[in-house]
């Protein structure tokens, strides 16, 4: 039998075990948004936007440095940057305080920053085919729209408006959807006669797929993305849309880049037309107003400069905002292992099962799940310690079916045993 948490000095104990709760009535839910997207623990944010919007800037920002080239002219960022922005977390920094481990491993969230598109990019027109397999190639989308106006920095529509410019990405996005689904039914009706001479079972799962696929893309051709959709997507097609990874089916996120003055009072004629829109195209995703050049002087500054600089100008950053609000947008939790030795954070997709949570650690924990132990991190600050959890009955085992909830502070237990020849 072996252990796993983050600090050592602990044997198993034997003949003991807590008791397990009593089972909860499993209730099937209905398909949320946070069902759209790769289960994967390595998901990653792209910053899209037309070129000079703010994008590098904001990169730049959130990885406190400067290698992606901030330059003033379209397709300045052509590879993709790839970051990581650490995220705030109170919980981790309890964690930490009150263990003082030896080795600490703060969360983060993977950000990529992906070229300027412009109108057409869907048919080829700048570097759009290549911009566009950047973007399927994340799984969620921070868009940045530009509502400040300046005269030395040229904008690819030559005049600043964020609406227009967000409804033309929109737009390239879904035709870009149209596009491949399109070849995708091409190549689906060329396996009609194959798969209905293999069984009825093939047969049906042929005709269900071709109706899923022609409803997603109905849906499209009426102006639509796939993530808004959940109240007419059955499992079925939810699992399809999963196969296609449409770029329309990503969550988003849209940061406002303004200039101090705006920022400070939170207020700029764009503001309206931009909540209009988003309540109209994207309903629920959250709008973030920031100032880029502001952001940008931070980054050379230390924590005590930062505090004088938002008393000077009474004013603070939005950075912890942006970055939380895109780790939840991308449905990814956290949970804890924690003791002397060290204190980690670890990045998993909201619904892991404990084993797959396990997994993440290492392969052999889900291989050889025994069970998880758990502490809610909410109860655990409440009690003061693990022996005060216990104390309370608050210390308790759970097996393969549970699903790790966000603030988790897990203690696995394995058994990993030779593989038979």
């Amino acid at each position: 039998l072996k252990l796993a948490r983050g600090g050592g000095g602990r044997s198993c104990r034997e003949g003991r075990r807590e008791a397990m709760p009593p089972k909860k009535k499993v209730e099937e839910e209905k398909p949320g948004a946070w069902l759209l997207g790769r289960f994967s623990k390595n998901l990653k944010v792209g910053l899209v936007g037309l070129p000079n919007v703010g994008k590098s800037t904001l990169f730049n920002s959130l990885s406190k440095s400067h290698f992606s080239e901030a330059a003033n002219f379209p397709f300045c960022t052509i590879d993709p940057s790839e970051t990581r922005a650490f995220m705030p977390d109170d919980r981790y920094d309890w964690l930490v305080k009150t263990h003082k481990p030896k080795s600490e491993v703060q969360p983060y969230l993977t950000v990529v920053d992906i070229a300027g598109l412009i109108k057409g990019a869907s048919k080829g027109e700048g570097l759009g085919n290549a911009f566009l397999s950047h973007i399927k190639a994340v799984d969620g989308i921070i868009h940045v729209m530009r509502a400040f106006e300046d005269d030395d920095i040229i904008h690819a529509e030559d005049t600043v408006d964020p609406v227009r410019d967000i409804a033309t990405i929109s737009s390239e996005l879904r035709i870009k959807d149209m596009s491949d689904l399109k070849g995708v039914i091409e190549a689906h009706m060329k396996k009609k006669a194959g798969e209905a001479a293999k069984t009825p079972q093939a047969k049906k799962r042929w005709e269900e797929t071709l109706v899923s696929y022609e409803k997603i893309m109905k849906w499209l051709e009426d102006g639509k993305d796939a993530r808004n959709g959940m109240d007419i997507w059955s499992n079925f097609d939810v699992d399809m849309l999963n196969d296609l990874q449409l770029l329309t089916s990503k969550p988003v996120l849209f940061a406002v880049n303004m200039n101090l003055e705006d920022y400070k009072r939170k207020k700029k004629k764009f503001l309206k037309k931009i909540f209009d829109w988003v309540q109209e195209n994207a309903p629920g995703a959250a709008i973030i107003p920031y100032c880029g050049a502001f952001e940008n002087d931070l980054i050379e500054l230390n924590a005590d400069q930062m505090e004088d600089k938002f008393k000077e100008l009474e004013v603070t950053t939005a950075l912890p905002k942006i970055i939380r609000t895109a780790f939840t947008m991308v449905n990814l939790i956290l949970f804890y292992t924690s003791g002397p030795d060290e204190v980690r954070a670890w990045i998993i997709r909201k619904g892991y099962k404990a084993p797959q949570a396990a997994g993440v650690i290492h392969t052999d924990f889900e291989r050889g799940f025994i069970c998880a132990e758990v502490m809610a991190f909410d109860e655990l600050k409440e009690k003061g310690s693990e022996s005060a959890m216990k104390a309370a009955g608050r210390y308790r085992q759970e097996g393969k079916t549970y699903e790790v909830k966000d603030g988790d502070v897990i203690f696995f237990k394995f058994n990993v045993t030779t593989a038979k020849k």
